[in-house]
């Protein structure tokens, strides 16, 4: 690989690296990337919990979602469920939202009891720009009571999972209204409760593909501040960010990862870096908590057949669960009602929840592409910290941010633009702090940042 001299500008930006943050931020290219813009605070703006509200009832309406349920009614049932979804999809995206069916057919197994067709509504917001980058949000819309083969009782799910399937539609019904320069898939999988079947037919379906998901969300059980002692939160979500993933053979690319003290820098924890950096400036007062696990304990999420795939993926979970109200018959014991009922779901919660969402959905849809190939060179022994990398194509593309931590930090402490070269030499030294790469575009709009592998 060639890469081209370092420029006159990433001399003067080395001065400036070497300054204080402070005086980083005030130069103009970093004023323009720390503003909120103009478009990303319309479509936060215009998230309706009143929407969300309606959406969740009228999920809650059918009965049960269950996936064995039935799919010949036109009231109940996960039949009448998804129809319903296309249908509103359809509606509010009229001639910007490709709203189809992804189905299969799932054989028998563990919880399963009869060939079941496993049906995702998939709507598609394509890109402005001939970009073959996707991200994509879900939610499921399958619902369950406390025995997983149940398909006939109440089976309410509103919390789990009809608040992140009303964010998903009320997302993509807003964002269609926008251009983006990458595509956006807002999907409501089915059979999430059954063994994560739909999501995992979309994700094994893109690899094959080889489809570019430059990063994917879940909103699984989204809907309630209160815990299960009662307790009020809610001015935060949690974001859970794999790391490491578990596997027997380790792929080069994690193992690079562990060699050089990455860890904490695989695709996702990057993704949610980036999440909570957008999510917080354009929903202030609230907070993005990232969770450094794949999911919680005994438990998982669409996003998981994601991770298994490549992809980066994270899962965004209210603050605090009650169990009362999550896979229980609907029912009242000794004096408590227990069941995922409509009357426990904060809807204005929910709604922040959204929020967050749609803007960094928004904020990587519209910057460039993440930095590839980035590299630091390790072919000789010195203090400095050389980074190269391969340009990015976007035409609306300005240049290059360099950003850096500690090794003990979790976020990103400073920043500097560079200008658009493809070679940068730090004083800073590679073996003392973690660096990354963004893109960034003439707006301001800035990716996700590369971590650097090293070249010998």
């Amino acid at each position: 690989m060639k890469f081209p001299r370092q420029s006159a500008v990433c001399a003067t930006a080395l001065l400036t690296l070497l300054s204080t943050a402070g005086h980083a931020a005030d130069t103009p290219e970093e004023k323009k990337i720390a503003a909120r813009k103009p478009e990303i605070e319309k479509i936060v703006a215009e998230i309706s919990a009143k929407r969300i509200e309606a959406t969740i009832n009228k999920l809650v309406s059918f009965q049960t979602r269950h996936t064995m349920s039935d799919t010949t009614s036109d009231t109940t049932g996960i039949g009448a469920a998804r129809r319903w979804i296309k249908g509103e999809l359809e509606r509010c995206g009229a001639g910007k939202l490709d709203v189809q069916y992804d189905s299969h057919i799932h054989p028998v197994d563990k919880r399963i009891s009869t060939p079941t067709e496993i049906v995702n509504v998939v709507a598609t917001l394509k890109g402005d720009t001939a970009s073959d980058r996707y991200y994509v949000v879900s939610g499921h819309y399958d619902s369950r009571v406390t025995d997983i083969m149940n398909a006939t009782s109440f089976a309410p799910g509103a919390n789990d999972d009809a608040s992140g399937t009303a964010a998903v539609m009320e997302m993509a019904c807003v964002m269609a209204k926008y251009k983006f320069d990458a595509n956006i898939v807002f999907m409501a999988v089915a059979a999430e409760e059954q063994g994560l079947y739909g999501s995992g037919h979309f994700a094994q379906q893109a690899r094959e593909k080889n489809l570019n998901i430059a990063g994917m969300f879940t909103n699984d059980i989204i809907g309630s501040s209160h815990s299960d002692t009662g307790h009020v939160d809610n001015k935060q979500v949690r974001l859970f960010a794999e790391g490491v993933p578990a596997r027997k053979e380790m792929p080069d690319n994690i193992r690079t990862l562990v060699t050089t003290g990455g860890e904490n820098d695989s695709i996702s924890r990057q993704l949610a870096r980036h999440v909570k950096e957008q999510g917080e400036r354009y929903v202030p007062g609230f907070k993005v908590t990232i969770i450094n696990r794949a999911d919680r304990y005994l438990r998982g999420g669409d996003h998981m057949p994601f991770l298994e795939q490549g992809y980066a993926a994270l899962r965004f979970t209210e603050p605090a669960e009650d169990f009362n109200h999550q896979h229980q018959d609907v029912r009242t014991e000794n004096g408590v009602k227990i069941g995922d009922l409509p009357e426990y779901v904060d809807f204005n919660y929910t709604a922040q929840v959204a929020r967050i969402n749609a803007a960094a959905l928004a904020s990587l849809a519209l910057a460039p592409a993440a930095p590839s190939k980035v590299q630091v060179r390790t072919d000789k022994l010195e203090n400095d910290t050389r980074l190269v990398w391969e340009a990015n194509h976007e035409p609306d593309l300005a240049g290059y941010r360099i950003v850096w931590r500690d090794t003990t930090a979790a976020d990103w402490q400073h920043a500097v633009y560079i200008g658009n070269v493809t070679e940068y030499t730090s004083k800073l030294s590679k073996d003392n702090i973690f660096f990354g790469v963004q893109a960034v575009d003439k707006d301001g709009n800035v990716s996700v940042a590369s971590y650097p592998t090293p070249l010998r």
